[in-house]
């Protein structure tokens, strides 16, 4: 039974010069536990946020600018491809002029 109070006596004594040493280093108790407000959270959200907004903003802008060009591509394409006029020939129109 002895033995178990003197594991508990050290165990005590280490846990109070951990407590002692904190202080020491670190302040009082109450200035060294923060208020969690996650500042840090909410700023990196807003910022992780705003750069997912200028990445689909950016796709869209390239997407919507390469469909203009093809289709700018498409439409000149078009207009230097002439087709050329296939002549109209009627049997009956021969015929008649005879």
């Amino acid at each position: 039974m002895s033995a178990d109070r003197d594991v508990v006596l050290l165990e005590t004594v280490r846990t109070h010069r951990a407590r002692l040493l904190a202080a020491f280093l670190f302040g009082d108790l109450e200035e060294r536990r923060v208020v969690n407000d996650n500042r840090k959270r909410v700023i990196g959200s807003m910022v992780l946020a705003a750069v997912v907004c200028a990445g689909c903003v950016g796709f869209s802008f390239v997407t919507t600018l390469l469909a203009e060009q093809a289709a700018e591509r498409a439409q000149q394409q078009q207009q230097f491809v002439v087709p050329s006029p296939a002549p109209t020939v009627r049997g009956g129109d021969r015929e008649a002029g005879r």
